[in-house]
Formats: structure tokens, sequence, C-alpha cells
């Protein structure tokens, strides 16, 4: 299934889907093809969290909800008194007055106004716990320079501080502090110290694990080829390459290692499927002895 947006804005279906193929490993092109968008813009979604889901919004289960504010406002439209809409919410007057009067008082009180206030005013930036304790602060940004991983560094404090929670951290906090720059407690070179080398948090599931971008999945290495290809002594061993030349023009070459006879395929793209097609249908015009490697 695919979806189609602005190029800029992503929709609540679109971050969903997002967020779901990225925590099952799926390549940025993958997601992209899914949901209808570049890769690239895919990259700068998931770099703004560092990789990391932020977690949703929540009301507590004690606070006025859309309902709740309905009510009043209907209570307001019937002239009824705030006493009389508290009892029907089952809540203190105190609650009500405070509701309608921050939210424009009994002319101006609008449920839907009042509850995007509601949602605004909660959200407050929430000090992380690297931030709040200076020494734990200074010991990770000691171990992470050393090169220690924070599964690690998570244990030693653990080993060396049973007694002490405060001196307690997970491993997981360690890496959202790192990735998530916002936060503002680690600094972000300390992220070349990471074994992974990665710039955001990825899936234990990413399917791109080991295999350089753009790299040929089950490549043989050049080194690996046998000493009568790389000693020039028996022909029919060729190596392959491609010219692009300008206005998207392309040949591919094919030359034969011991005598050095050289082949000319014109391209009609650079594209996998073209390429592998016009130097198969060359190499089967060769014959059988000629026919036994192709770097």
């Amino acid at each position: 299934m695919i979806y189609v947006s602005s190029k800029r804005n992503f929709t609540d279906t679109q971050k969903e889907v997002l967020w779901r193929l990225w925590s099952h490993g799926q390549s940025l092109s993958e997601i992209g093809r899914a949901i209808g968008k570049h890769a690239g813009s895919v990259f700068c979604f998931l770099q703004k969290t560092g990789g990391i889901r932020p977690d949703p919004p929540r009301r507590a289960k004690s606070t006025l909800t859309i309902c709740d504010r309905e009510e009043i406002s209907r209570g307001i439209s019937a002239h009824l008194s705030i006493r009389c809409i508290a009892r029907n919410l089952n809540r203190a007057p105190s609650t009500i007055s405070r509701e309608i009067h921050r939210n424009g008082g009994l002319t101006s009180y609008r449920a839907i106004e009042a509850d995007k206030n509601a949602w605004k005013k909660a959200k407050r930036p929430k000090d992380c716990l690297l931030s709040l304790n200076t020494e734990l602060q200074n010991l990770v940004s000691e171990k992470l320079a050393l090169k220690w991983s924070p599964e690690q560094i998570s244990g030693w404090f653990k080993k060396n501080y049973p007694s002490q929670t405060t001196m307690h951290i997970s491993h997981e906090t360690i890496y959202k502090t790192l990735y998530i720059q916002a936060r503002g407690a680690l600094k972000k070179e300390l992220l070349s110290h990471l074994r992974t080398q990665r710039v955001m948090r990825q899936s234990k599931k990413f399917n791109t694990k080991g295999n350089a971008r753009g790299g040929i999945i089950g490549a043989i290495s050049i080194h690996d080829r046998p000493p009568e290809i790389n000693e020039r002594k028996i022909p029919g061993h060729w190596e392959g390459d491609l010219i692009c030349g300008s206005q998207r023009s392309f040949v591919a070459t094919l030359v034969e290692r011991t005598s050095r006879y050289t082949l000319l395929v014109k391209l009609p793209g650079n594209d996998t499927h073209n390429v592998v097609s016009a130097i198969t249908e060359m190499v089967t015009k060769l014959p059988d002895e000629l026919k036994k490697s192709l770097t």
C-alpha cells in the first residue's frame, strides 16, 4: 500500500507506518517506497529524534476530558450553576470554576478550544536523568570516551553503586540522551565513540546490518579469485567496467586478462537490469572456452 501526500509533511498514517517499519528493521528506501516519500525525507524525519519513537502524549485519568468539557459548555448554555455542573460530572465545584475562568469565562467558554489549551499547557520540557545528576553525567561521558558501550556503563554503575539508586542508569537512557540531542546532557561528539558508529538508534532486526550501502549482497571479493586468474596465464577470464559519458551515455567494457582483447557494450542506462542484460547478451556470443569468469 502506498500513501501519497504533500512533499514536506507526513500524515499521521504515514508516521504510524514509518515507525512500524523502522522498528521491524526496514531500510530507509523500503520505508520511503511504502509511504510514498524519498529516502532522504524519511532520514530527516527519523534524525530529529535519533531514530527513537517519541512517547505519545497521555492524559492523566484525573484531568477533564473533551466529553467533560462538552458537558460544561452545555451546562453554561443551559444556565446551570457551577455546583450543578460539578454534580453532573462528579467533580469538585472548584475544578469546574477554574476550568471556566481560565478559558474565557461564562461568556466565551468553548469546549474544543479549552481542550486544545489544556494540551498546550501540559507540554513542558522534562529534564532527563543525566542533566539532573552532574556526577552521573560526567562519569557516563568519561566511560563513553573510553569506548565503553552503554550496556557496560549501566552494569558498572550497578556493580560499583549497588545501594545508590541515584547512580543507576539504564543503557537505553544513555542511548536516548546521545541520539536525542535536544536533551542537551551529553555532547554529540561522544556518538563517534560508540562501536556501531550509527547516527540513529536502529532496531536489532535492521536488515542492512553488515552490508555496505549500495553493496552487492553475497558478493565474492576480488581477493578470493583463483591464482590462475591473477597470473593471466589462462585465457577466458574477463574484467568488466562501466564508463559514464556526458548526456547520460553509458558503455560497458569487457577486457580479457590474458590477450587484453576488449569488448565494448553500448547501454541504454546504467541501472542493474540494463547493464546485466547487455553484458549477458554479449558474453553468450563468446566461445565456451572463453567464458570462465568475469570480475
